[in-house]
């Protein structure tokens, strides 16, 4: 069965329709992706998580192991790969 699509408005006045009960504007989210982060390539939901947790570099990140980042709401298996790339760039890795 289809869930049904629910009306919402931001508060900057957007429109949109979601079916879950994430409270996040699609074009408000489009409007905030970074062009020039070190982040640019993941997911929004994977990038927020990072942003919550105060993540904003690759150092930052290193410190950090894969199973503590997968923990992360919004941190997908999908998503470590390109993290990994991103450390690797700047010669770290993950926490062992």
């Amino acid at each position: 069965m289809a869930k049904d699509r629910t009306v919402r408005i931001c508060p900057q006045g957007h429109q949109y329709y979601k079916t879950s009960l994430c409270p996040v504007c699609p074009v408000c989210e489009a409007q905030r992706k970074p062009e020039n982060s070190l982040f640019v390539s993941i997911s929004a939901p994977a990038r927020r998580a990072l942003e919550a947790k105060g993540i904003d570099s690759a150092a930052k990140l290193a410190v950090l192991s894969e199973k503590e980042i997968l923990a992360l709401h919004g941190m997908g298996p999908s998503t470590i790969p390109k993290l990994k790339a991103v450390l690797r760039k700047q010669g770290l890795q993950f926490k062992k």
